[in-house]
């Protein structure tokens, strides 16, 4: 939940271009520092009951809830890998990359685009915490999941430039790495659950009156939702299936 508090303010402060760092966190209508015992994620803003301790304006639930969700997350990736000697080696890269998959959904929802400043230092880091697990066939299966599912999001995007952002192109590669190194059928789930998932969100704003046929819609969110689904379990679902076609 602590990263959680951290990726709210990456997520407010990145597109924004500045420090995540520097200054500390205050209130956006006075201008107050936060204080240390009102920073305790959830508790602090149960504490303050949703409002400011110096103006009472109004905190948005979504900074709890973001703390609350990436604990939740964390736990459920840890519980996923944490079962063997091999996935204890890697958790720390399944754990990095749902961190940065919740700081890129919120950013892509709020400013409809993936920042570079995050995507591509993603690719060495992530590839580096893989490493350390040292398997040499999932780290092969990692390399060409990950160009299998860039190349396929680059025609894509070539085809039909409006359809989807050039960042959803970049971050293909990582999602396509992350869940290929796991097995084919994770990678099956992963990269092609975010479509499915688009379009059940998108005919839900269309049937509620919240969108149009031409309404642009982040993709970024759908495809670590899927990414995430399919690693914690839903690959299962592609490998029984590749199992049953014989593959």
């Amino acid at each position: 939940m602590a990263i959680g508090s951290f990726l709210n303010v990456v997520a407010h402060r990145v597109p924004a271009g500045e420090s995540v760092v520097h200054p500390p966190s205050a209130c956006p209508a006075c201008g107050h520092a936060i204080r240390g015992r009102h920073n305790v994620p959830v508790l602090g803003w149960l504490v303050l009951r949703g409002r400011c301790f110096d103006c009472r304006a109004p905190i948005s639930p979504r900074y709890p809830l973001v703390e609350l969700g990436t604990g939740i997350a964390f736990s459920l990736v840890a519980v996923r890998l944490g079962t063997d000697e091999a996935g204890l080696r890697v958790l720390p890269a399944y754990l990095a990359f749902t961190g940065i998959g919740i700081a890129l959904a919120l950013i892509d929802l709020d400013v409809k685009r993936l920042p570079d400043k995050i995507v591509l230092p993603s690719y060495p880091v992530l590839a580096g915490l893989l490493l350390i697990g040292w398997d040499g066939e999932a780290l092969w299966r990692a390399l060409l999941g990950a160009a299998i599912l860039g190349a396929f999001y680059f025609v894509v995007w070539f085809i039909a430039p409006g359809g989807m952002g050039f960042g959803d192109v970049k971050l293909a590669g990582i999602v396509g790495g992350m869940t290929a190194y796991l097995s084919w059928g994770t990678f099956l789930v992963g990269a092609f659950g975010a479509f499915l998932l688009g379009a059940a969100a998108g005919l839900m704003l269309m049937a509620g009156g919240r969108a149009g046929r031409k309404t642009a819609v982040p993709f970024g969110p759908f495809m670590l939702l899927a990414a995430l689904s399919s690693i914690l379990g839903a690959g299962y679902l592609g490998d029984a299936y590749l199992e049953l076609i014989g593959l």
